[in-house]
């Protein structure tokens, strides 16, 4: 048995089936997202086997990007559950036959209390998909199983669906990261999203800095002192000139400018990266690590320096 060849064949058939989608991305789909956004209620997603599963993602990833969503299993729902659908919700039903009789049969009730139905299915003319208010489209070539029986091309292809759905709504609605990180509020991606970089940069008398009119001796004193591998240069009335770094130094010695007497500003790096004290910590970890820098200069509306945050206040604070 040749494993990699089978699971490269996986991979080929699964890929085929997302790319079949981008051609369904279309005024239906359009219709869909706007049913969604212009809801007042929730969007309540059903399936059942590996649908199932496939709209429990579906439900979680719509409820954690702004839209009020929950699952319900269809068995549940035929016994009680219902009770939880207003008709102000959208109930969005998969079902890759689009005939599942534990859907089937919550057509009428759905219908009854007033919510609007949005089917997913690989079956355009199936009873699920004509009975929807809006039918979105998920068929496949064929199922990566050599049998064609056990669903797998065609859940990536719900599952892609679905996250299309989700994001598109997402940036309709103008979600914004501080949105997202007030309701993830457990755990590191959580923190990174709603920590103010206030919170873990050093201020006051603890930032280094030395005025614009320092010599390479001073400067290099400073960043002995305050031990974060750099000093920011300041103008008198401390606005930011720039940074002297650890890095700037040995670029010095390279170029054989290192005489204690030089003027720091011919050697300190101009338009550091810099963000405001009320930004997030995940901003200040993007920056970093696009730039492949260890410390960032915090300023206000008028470039005066607040603070500096180091690479080290992220790892001390659990953040990295």
């Amino acid at each position: 048995m040749d494993y990699q060849k089978e699971g490269k064949a996986v991979i080929q058939i699964e890929q085929a089936a997302i790319s079949q989608l981008e051609s369904r991305i279309n005024d239906i789909f359009s219709k869909a997202c706007r049913l969604i956004l212009n809801s007042h209620g929730r969007l309540i997603v059903m399936g059942i086997g590996k649908s199932g599963h496939i709209g429990n993602k579906i439900a979680a990833t719509f409820a954690s990007t702004g839209t009020p969503a929950f699952f319900v299993h269809p068995a549940e729902a035929v016994h009680g559950d219902l009770g939880m659908i207003t008709k102000e919700d959208i109930v969005l039903l998969i079902s890759y036959s689009g005939s599942t009789p534990e859907l089937m049969a919550l057509i009428d009730p759905v219908t009854h209390i007033g919510a609007k139905i949005i089917s997913m299915t690989g079956k355009p003319s199936s009873p699920l998909a004509t009975t929807a208010h809006i039918h979105l489209d998920v068929s496949v070539s064929q199922e990566a199983c050599p049998l064609g029986l056990a669903p797998t091309a065609s859940t990536t292809a719900a599952l892609v669906m679905g996250d299309a759905l989700a994001v598109a709504v997402l940036k309709a609605r103008g979600f914004t990261a501080e949105q997202f990180g007030m309701i993830h509020p457990g755990g590191t991606l959580g923190r990174r999203l709603s920590v103010k970089i206030e919170n873990l940069m050093v201020a006051g008398d603890q930032v280094p800095q030395v005025l614009i009119s320092a010599t390479f001796s001073e400067a290099l004193t400073e960043i002995q002192q305050k031990k974060l591998g750099m000093t920011t240069v300041i103008h008198p009335d401390h606005t930011l000139a720039g940074i002297f770094t650890d890095g700037d130094i040995r670029r010095a010695l390279v170029q054989g400018m290192l005489d204690l007497k030089t003027p720091i500003q011919d050697l300190i790096s101009k338009n550091p990266k810099t963000l405001g004290p009320h930004d997030q910590a995940i901003g200040a970890i993007n920056l970093m690590e696009t730039y492949k820098i260890t410390s960032l200069v915090i300023t206000d509306s008028d470039q005066k320096v607040l603070g500096v945050l180091h690479m080290h206040h992220l790892l001390s604070s659990g953040l990295i």
